[in-house]
């Protein structure tokens, strides 16, 4: 078994590479931050190299819920280190002499930042929350034993940090980090220039092929229609100046409310394409989803998804958040309604210290997402046509046969994402937000740092070491070629950090399980859906 990698403890050296994926299976599915299809590659083709020792494993090897009750899952503690000298922005505090491969500190935030907080506070918050990987990870030794930055290549661009909606459970409101309160009301127009140099400058340092950009917020569509698409056209005019060849997609994540023809001929001019998060196609499914004044916002997002849903050239699909208190089948089903070419489910963000939601009725030792999930998966397996994609079935599938990861919340391939906030400050992923406060931040921004400079930070490069990355019962499960740990955020406990396996690891098992009895049934001449992919006709 592989030893964690410590600030003592050497790094050591990563698996062989596996292919890129191609964009054919992912490129509708990237309106996720996190959801990174890579371009210009082809899949390795061959038998289901996974299906064997996932199906050989009985249920019974299913963790306890808590795996710190585990001796085979608890985080092992690194050697204690000497404290060091300030070694960069977020760790400007004395948490080891693991830090090394850090940048240079950030001279400042910006002229548009309103964050006060400094350097040594920040550091200090993220080595009290999360020691692995800020206390832990040694950059510079993982570098030494052959574990090499992979590059950026999709870029969430937060336009707007304020939204028309307040749901009760958003992650960017409502959970740990409070953030967007210092953050200006909009991206200007000279921080997306500066962001559009920044993305140009990586892409030309790595030759890519692509890249990929969201609109993100907030609420993206409270900008202007005339000027939605200014910060893709700046991408792209900073591309075609220094990196000809990377061509560029773009998709706008919104909550569908204020979708109008005009949003959507200014969006379709400039190719940018809609995604919609809604959790569900009812009323009833939709109650956490209210206006400032409490007042539901599933009418406005159901017009804005049924206008969308005539320009199908325009439509990138829907996210949708499980939620245990609705039926599963009911959801999928009125979520046709809206003829999305894709259904992204997704499991709430939730982790150790912050549990899921229990939902009704849950007794310990039982895996009530799963079971959700499964209740959609047997409906969309069996259909007799594919009526839309589902990410994350089609995601587990492809793993099981061996394919490369498309998605930072499965598999274990490197993130490769990065997060532009409205003041030009660069972070992690959004997600990492429902951990504590600050979880996200990196101390850089546009002004100062390059995002190769990212690749380096210890949060960022630890989410690029694959299994070496993950706690000792993850490495040495059959499923971590699929389950990869399971997503980021989902592994954090409060004054540990981000090295346990998944709060949904039970839940994980069972779904990936189940979904490779199914494919190994359907490769042996099980019946199978069989009719071509048509979705539905919009509702009216």
């Amino acid at each position: 078994m592989r030893r964690a990698i410590t600030s003592s403890s050497p790094v050591p050296a990563p698996p062989a590479p596996a292919p890129r994926p191609d964009p054919a299976r992912g490129a509708a599915l990237a309106v996720q931050p996190g959801a990174v299809p890579h371009a210009g590659s082809t899949r390795p083709t061959g038998p289901a190299s996974r299906l064997g020792p996932v199906l050989a494993v009985q249920p019974a090897a299913v963790p306890p819920a808590d795996p710190s009750r585990g001796p085979a899952l608890a985080v092992q503690p690194a050697p204690a280190s000497r404290p060091g000298p300030v070694q960069g922005p977020a760790l400007a505090a004395e948490v080891g002499d693991g830090v090394g491969a850090y940048p240079d500190p950030v001279q400042g935030r910006g002229p548009g930042s309103a964050r006060s907080e400094g350097h040594a506070a920040q550091a200090s918050r993220h080595a009290r929350n999360a020691p692995w990987p800020y206390t832990r990870l040694d950059v510079a030794a993982a570098r030494a034993a052959g574990h090499p930055p992979h590059p950026i290549r999709q870029f969430v661009l937060k336009t707007r940090s304020r939204c028309n909606l307040a749901c009760t459970y958003c992650y960017v409101y409502e959970m740990a980090d409070q953030g967007w309160r210092d953050q200006p009301v909009a991206m200007t127009p000279a921080t997306a220039a500066r962001a559009a140099h920044r993305i140009a400058e990586h892409a030309a340092a790595h030759d890519l092929p692509r890249v990929d950009l969201v609109l993100h917020g907030g609420e993206p569509l409270l900008t202007a229609p005339a000027a939605l698409a200014a910060p893709v056209e700046a991408v792209r005019a900073a591309l075609a100046a220094t990196s000809p060849r990377t061509r560029v997609t773009a998709t706008v994540q919104t909550n569908g409310t204020l979708i109008t023809r005009g949003r959507l001929t200014a969006l379709a001019a400039a190719g940018i394409r809609v995604g919609v998060s809604l959790d569900g196609g009812l009323p009833a499914h939709n109650t956490r989803r209210v206006d400032h004044a409490g007042h539901p916002g599933f009418g406005a997002a159901a017009r804005g998804l049924r206008l969308l849903a005539r320009h199908p050239d325009s439509y990138a699909g829907v996210l949708c958040v499980v939620d245990l208190d609705q039926d599963p089948v009911e959801t999928y089903e009125s979520l046709l309604a809206f003829a999305p070419p894709t259904i992204g489910l997704l499991l709430p963000l939730a982790n150790w210290s912050s549990p899921p939601p229990p939902g009704p009725g849950r007794r310990p030792g039982r895996t009530p997402y799963a079971d959700w999930l499964l209740a959609v998966f047997e409906r969309w397996w069996h259909d007799g046509a594919r009526r839309t994609r589902i990410r994350l079935f089609e995601e587990i599938i492809a793993l099981l046969l061996g394919l490369p990861a498309t998605t930072e919340t499965l598999g274990l391939a490197p993130a490769a994402t990065a997060v532009i906030e409205t003041d030009g400050s660069i972070e992690q992923a959004d997600s990492l937000k429902s951990a504590y406060e600050g979880a996200a931040a990196t101390g850089m921004a546009l002004d100062t740092h390059s995002f190769d400079q990212l690749l380096d930070h210890p949060g960022f490069a630890a989410r690029q070491l694959g299994r070496d990355a993950l706690a000792d019962g993850c490495r040495a499960c059959e499923l971590v070629e699929v389950c990869g740990g399971g997503h980021y955020p989902h592994r954090y406990r409060a004054g540990e950090g981000f090295r346990r396996p998944s709060v949904y690891c039970a839940d994980l098992q069972v779904l990936i399980r189940h979904i490779a009895t199914a494919v190994q049934h359907a490769a042996a001449g099980g019946r199978r859906r069989t009719t071509p992919a048509h979705p539905p006709a919009a509702a009216s």
